[in-house]
């Protein structure tokens, strides 16, 4: 080969087409293996942040309703034992929350634990 064809060779389009080929595929391993994964995420995220949310809500407006509903419904409940109804709301509350614990950890969480050991 000759000097001149060297020459063209090394400037010629095809170390430059390589290169940018080679340029384009690492943009588009990076836009697909980080980018899409990390929106997936965070769609992943607002869903769940917005749905507990709505059922903390939820489930909080429940439980204002039956303390109303305990200190409408009986008048024993009045004077001196007033704040039965609070405590009862209370126990309501923490069973809900066991209930919502147990549920999460007999799940997913679970089988995590199983993969993991």
């Amino acid at each position: 080969m000759s000097y001149s064809s060297w020459r063209n060779f090394l400037r010629g389009a095809s170390i430059q087409r390589d290169i940018q080929e080679i340029r384009g595929l690492v943009v588009r391993y990076i836009k697909e293996e980080t980018i899409q994964p990390i929106k997936e995420l965070g769609r992943f995220v607002a869903y769940g942040t917005l749905g507990s949310l709505f059922v903390g809500f939820g489930t909080t407006l429940m439980l204002i309703g039956a303390l109303r509903f305990l200190q409408e419904q009986f008048p024993v409940l009045d004077g001196s034992l007033s704040w039965l109804p609070y405590v009862i709301v209370a126990v309501l509350a923490c069973l809900v929350v066991a209930l919502t614990a147990w549920r999460i950890m007999s799940g997913t969480a679970k089988r995590r634990l199983k993969v993991t050991k």
